[in-house]
């Protein structure tokens, strides 16, 4: 899964104003009208202008996306949530959908029209969810603003001396920063709409790992204690200084006032059920987060059944192998075997890195095979760092950034070995590393003669369906090497298959964390410490966990598809760049641009 719920692109717009017209008649991208007998140059909206407008506006009000792209004063700030911001950019936003679809049913070239297709949907799917004061709950069970800084550190570039004041002048707007999402909280306790009871103990453990620590010891310090060789002595005792009185008189001082707020405040105001459906309101957001997630006309009755399909379809390929290697027992007791036999499990953490970094280099290998087009960005195996890894998933992505020069990388969590069964480690390798998530998100990155938004377009469904898909693809590639292994790799489509089900059992269908659970423990050999913490994370993150399997599903019948209509011309290499090479895209959008390749491909081949 790509980290990325906290860091959306806000969009706004600046309308076009009118000018007095170039003498020579030149009017650039606008029209020449009489106002009272005099010439005025009257600008026209383009698509080109619009892009650009909300590029522009998505610097100005995303420092984090600024600082990025090599905005020094950026670098300096935290992002404004205040409610009157948020209004703003769902103004904006409005404002920027009215220009669009001013613009539609012009002819433009293939690549335009993408553009305006994408950009499209872009502002639909802000527009979207924005009724419903999302900010109310900024977290979700593992991430959100109490912990962010860390991932944002460690995605820094620090080359410079400006480069540690600018991170140091942001770490003083820690309390500002914090103090806007209490006051968002505080407004979802008054109307009622709170983050489940379910997640609240373990965030507040997180805010307490990042409270009673020492200055030295703390993440978000963590650039102050390396510099550059060319640095001065004196420029590295004044900047270490600097930092140390930002921790003291900001950082800490913060994040006390928010662990006394969590535990005084929040907490006894926490929603008692797992799920938001129990109110009208929860209930229209939550079916608008099935559309937004899944990138279709979906219900979450209709995403449940399908989950209930695959759930059947997935669970007979598991009888089958349990068959085939003979054991003796029955399913519940080849779940044991697999939770329990040592020889599933690494004896430290450095061998569940190197068994890790071995595989990826495995798949390396093989890429050259099914892709035409690679990547030049690089991606690393790294641990989830210590001070989030009791919460986090079992590993995820954290994209990379070509400007910059920093690799991506796939973080593997080596909390709690005992929980970590090698079993897994082939899909999980492949699908956050690559064919997965490293080779989607840089060939997007890497994209050239397009538009930013288009660079960093992540529809969740095609992002996390291509992940899933690139799990199976390893069937392929020969990753897997033993049965169990196998079996791991069915667990894993087991729990995307449940994560239909118990998604929208919990917050569609009034279920418990005790129903939810059981899909796993039942149905998979996903160990007992990752199953709560997955079904803590779909408690606090609803509809994203729709994604995966929907995603898949469309590749998968997109892929036959081209398959069936293209005999022996079928490429794979070619289908999947076809697949990438325009970055993320929704799914309907996918489908057409699938079948587009197909006749294009079969034009090829016919007599002239």
């Amino acid at each position: 899964m790509k980290y990325s719920k906290f860091f959306p692109a806000l969009l706004t717009v600046i309308m076009a104003g009118t000018a007095q017209a170039d003498p020579s008649g030149f009017c650039g991208e606008g029209q020449i009208i009489i106002v009272d007998g005099v010439q005025e140059c009257q600008e026209v909206d383009t698509l080109g202008k619009l892009i650009a407008d909300i590029e522009n506006y998505d610097l100005k009000t995303s420092p984090y996306i600024a600082g990025q792209e090599g905005d020094r004063e950026a670098l300096r700030h935290l992002p404004d949530v205040s409610l009157d911001a948020d209004k703003e950019h769902q103004n904006k936003t409005a404002e920027f959908l009215d220009r669009h679809r001013a613009l539609s049913g012009q002819i433009r070239s293939d690549t335009a029209q993408m553009n305006y297709e994408l950009l499209g949907f872009m502002l639909r799917q802000r527009n979207r969810l924005a009724p419903f004061d999302q900010g109310r709950i900024p977290f979700t069970n593992d991430s959100g603003f109490f912990n962010e800084l860390s991932y944002v550190a460690r995605q820094t570039v620090f080359e410079s001396v400006d480069d540690y004041e600018a991170y140091a002048a942001r770490l003083t707007e820690v309390p500002r920063y914090f103090g806007q999402h209490k006051t968002n909280m505080r407004r979802g306790i008054e109307t009622g709409y709170t983050a489940s009871a379910e997640i609240i103990p373990g965030i507040i453990e997180t805010v307490k790992s990042l409270t009673n620590t020492s200055v030295e010891s703390h993440p978000f310090f963590a650039p102050f204690k390396s510099y550059p060789d060319g640095f001065s002595s004196e420029d590295k005792s004044r900047l270490t200084d600097l930092g140390k009185a930002a921790m003291n008189n900001a950082v800490f001082p913060a994040y006390n006032e928010l662990l006394k707020f969590l535990e005084d405040e929040y907490q006894p105001k926490a929603r008692p059920q797992v799920g938001i459906g129990t109110t009208p309101e929860g209930r229209a957001y939550y079916a608008s987060l099935v559309r937004y997630f899944t990138t279709l006309d979906l219900t979450p009755d209709e995403v449940h059944q399908i989950g209930l399909d695959e759930v059947k379809r997935i669970r007979t390929e598991m009888d089958a192998i349990i068959e085939d290697v003979e054991f003796n027992g029955s399913f519940k007791d080849f779940l044991d075997f697999l939770r329990t036999d040592p020889q599933f499990y690494a004896k430290s953490e450095t061998e569940l890195l190197k068994e890790a970094a071995w595989l990826a280099k495995q798949v390396d290998g093989k890429m050259p095979e099914y892709f035409r087009t690679l990547p030049r960005l690089s991606y690393g195996v790294i641990p989830v760092p210590r001070e989030i890894a009791a919460n986090y998933t079992t590993g995820r992505y954290w994209g990379g950034n070509p400007k910059q020069g920093k690799a991506g990388n796939y973080v593997v969590n080596t909390h709690n070995l005992t929980q970590r069964p090698l079993y897994n480690l082939p899909a999980l390798t492949l699908h956050e590393g690559v064919p997965g998530h490293h080779h989607q998100i840089s060939l997007g990155q890497e994209l050239e003669d397009l538009p930013r938004f288009r660079r960093n377009l992540y529809p969740n469904a095609f992002g996390e369906g291509w992940g899933l898909y690139s799990e199976k693809l390893g069937v392929e590639m020969g990753l897997y090497q033993t049965p169990y292994e196998n079996f791991g790799r069915l667990t894993y489509e087991m729990w995307r298959a449940c994560r239909l089900v118990v998604d929208t059992g919990m917050h569609w269908k009034g279920w418990t964390r005790e129903q939810a659970e059981n899909c796993f423990f039942e149905n998979s050999a996903l160990a007992p410490h990752n199953i709560k913490t997955e079904v803590e994370r779909y408690i606090s993150w609803p509809g994203q966990a729709l994604a995966y399997k929907i995603g898949e599903l469309k590749i998968l019948e997109l892929r036959k598809r081209a398959e069936t209509q293209l005999g022996d011309k079928f490429s794979i290499r070619d289908f999947h760049d076809a697949v990438l090479l325009d970055g993320g895209v929704p799914l309907d959008i996918l489908e057409a641009k699938i079948d587009r390749w197909i006749k294009s491909e079969q034009e090829k081949t016919r007599p002239q």
